[in-house]
């Protein structure tokens, strides 16, 4: 035992870890009804670790070429000792994480833990979670096989609907006209370097505003609450619930990845005709079966375009929901409560009517 203290006494000598960790000792957490809400964010953030570690391991074997990715994936699958759970992990994971994150931040808008001072707060969590979205999209193309070709080609024929921008952007996520060798590096770049940095440093963004602002208390709850007796400490008391939160996540992880383990699939044949009944991921369902029912025309203009831009301006003021709610004044909070509650019946909605109905 001497050894270990030892060397943490010569590092704490050295870069004084004990003041570093101040904050995080010192910190507390509100105690209510709603509190066991706070731990959907910490449950997204270890899934987003399963994602890395799992993603590490199938860097060392995968292959992002359109000639080899697939027999790379086939090989990782039936070859390398446990290769077919990690990526089994690596695929529910991703799932689990999208999941936990729309379901953190319904929980933070209903509990309207946006308010004031915590805008910024609420914006790069909703940052996060379109980065999230990204991660799916991207990724999706990564096993080149025939369903993730034919929906990355219907997701960028979506993206190339809008008007202005949306050709140039098709070109640019697919490299050229076509879905190609030059789509899946670019896919492929997107999914290991340029988000993973991007969200590594929205997430270090994200807990500072959460350190600085702390955990938002529930108007409901903070009219009748006194301070005294109404907060816990966050180390070691509410970390060990963290941690309780994350060994129940990855348990159901495993039993997911070993239940349900990820399928091949067929190798892609972009010469080949789409199969029937092709369809994106459940996380993009909603808007997928909503562009499908819309018609042709609408005012004249084109259905699916309107569909397109309506879904850019559900997002936007989605992602300024604490700047709307300040310019409605005392009722903004009634009006946001409906909105949040019409967001969440539309997207559960469409979603089981998408599986029923493909």
């Amino acid at each position: 035992m001497a050894g270990p203290a030892v060397l943490w006494e010569w590092i704490d000598e050295r870069v004084n870890v004990r003041e570093l960790l101040t904050p995080l000792m010192e910190k507390t957490v509100p105690r209510h009804r709603f509190s066991h809400w706070y731990l959907l964010g910490g449950v997204t953030l270890f899934l987003f670790g399963v994602q890395v570690c799992t993603g590490l391991l199938l860097l060392l074997y995968y292959r992002p070429s359109t000639t080899e990715a697939y027999e790379s994936l086939r090989y990782i699958t039936n070859r390398v000792e446990f290769g077919w759970l990690v990526r089994s992990l690596h695929s529910w994971s991703a799932n689990l994480m999208i999941f936990m994150a729309f379901a953190h931040m319904f929980s933070v808008a209903f509990l309207r833990a946006y308010r004031k001072p915590r805008e910024l707060t609420w914006i790069s969590g909703m940052v996060l979670l379109f980065l999230c979205l990204g991660f799916g999209f991207s990724g999706y193309l990564l096993p080149w096989n025939t369903l993730s070709f034919f929906a990355t080609k219907v997701g960028t024929e979506v993206a190339g609907r809008v008007p202005i921008v949306g050709h140039p952007t098709m070109v640019f996520l697919r490299g050229g006209e076509d879905i190609g060798s030059a789509t899946l590096a670019r896919f492929f770049s997107l999914h290991v370097v340029i988000l993973p940095a991007l969200t590594v440093g929205m997430v270090l963004l994200h807990l500072l505003l959460v350190q600085k602002f702390g955990m938002s208390v529930p108007p409901s709850v903070e009219k009748h609450r006194s301070r005294f007796g109404n907060e816990v400490r966050f180390f070691p008391n509410y970390f060990l619930r963290d941690v309780m939160a994350w060994s129940v996540a990855f348990a159901a992880l495993l039993i997911l990845a070993t239940l349900y383990p990820a399928e091949l699939g067929k190798k892609a044949d972009p010469f080949a005709s789409a199969p029937a009944g092709i369809k994106p991921e459940w996380y993009f369902l909603a808007q997928f079966q909503t562009l499908r029912l819309l018609p042709a025309t609408i005012l004249h203009l084109d259905g699916e375009v309107i569909g397109i831009l309506g879904f850019g301006l559900a997002g936007a003021a989605w992602l300024g929901l604490p700047l709307l709610e300040a310019r409605l004044g005392k009722n903004g909070g009634r009006w946001t409560r409906v909105a949040m509650l019409a967001g969440l019946v539309y997207l559960a909605s469409m979603t089981l009517y998408a599986y029923l109905t493909t």
